[in-house]
């Protein structure tokens, strides 16, 4: 099994985006067309609305919205562009299952599935999606026990921001992980810390690619997922 590091096209290991102020910004950056980032621009005013009576995210980065969560949700996009079904665990207030999601929206078949215990997120995934036609399906509930529901879903890409360390986040994944099933996993800057502890448990390969958007950041590529086998006593 082999663990790379890789830098973006063109990019070295630090930044690679300059800073993203805004929707102008954002779709200098992505190249993304008016109607996606008048969606973004509507997910931007319910984040800011329901931000004031529930905490979806801290309130250091609401100011910093379309770098710190639109633009660094985004760029795992690039890592998977053709995969049209998508799992993304613990959702929170949408990122990045649900940026990407509103990114592909024009796009035939595309469909992420969003896992989310907490009912007041859901109650806000469920708004902006109404709002932006975001092609998403919303799994109110423990990611354990969507593993056991008949309407579990079959992924290509499995996602996760801050959800856990990632020994946990792969014990969380492994019952979606097949044959070219991958994991995209936002890390900081213990990410090669953690998949050197993840191998005491799983076998797989991982590659790293460095966050464009946050110094010391990476997304942790997983593949070819296996539990491994205790060895048996003599």
């Amino acid at each position: 099994m082999e663990d790379r590091l890789i830098a973006g096209e063109g990019q070295g290991p630090g930044r690679g985006l300059k800073a993203i102020t805004g929707p102008d910004d954002f779709a200098e950056a992505f190249k993304v067309p008016r109607e996606t980032i008048h969606r973004l621009m509507r997910y931007d005013e319910l984040l800011h609305a329901w931000q004031a009576r529930q905490n979806l995210v801290s309130a250091a980065s609401l100011a910093q919205v379309w770098d710190r969560h639109f633009a660094d949700s985004a760029q795992i996009l690039r890592l998977a562009p053709k995969a049209t079904t998508w799992l993304d665990l613990g959702s929170g207030a949408g990122f990045p299952g649900l940026v990407i999601a509103i990114l592909q929206a024009n796009h035939a078949n595309f469909r992420m599935h969003l896992v989310e215990s907490t009912g007041k997120k859901c109650a806000f995934l469920a708004e902006v999606a109404r709002a932006t036609s975001a092609p998403v399906e919303i799994h109110c509930m423990r990611i354990e026990e969507l593993t056991e529901s008949a309407t579990s879903p079959k992924p290509e890409i499995v996602t996760a921001r801050a959800l856990a360390p990632l020994p946990r986040l792969l014990e969380l994944a492994a019952p979606w992980f097949g044959p070219g099933v991958r994991g995209l996993f936002m890390k900081g800057r213990d990410a090669a810390l953690e998949i050197e502890a993840a191998k005491q448990r799983f076998a797989f390969t991982s590659r790293l690619y460095p966050s464009l958007t946050a110094e010391a950041s990476s997304i942790v590529e997983i593949g070819d997922l296996a539990t491994r086998r205790k060895a048996k006593m003599r």
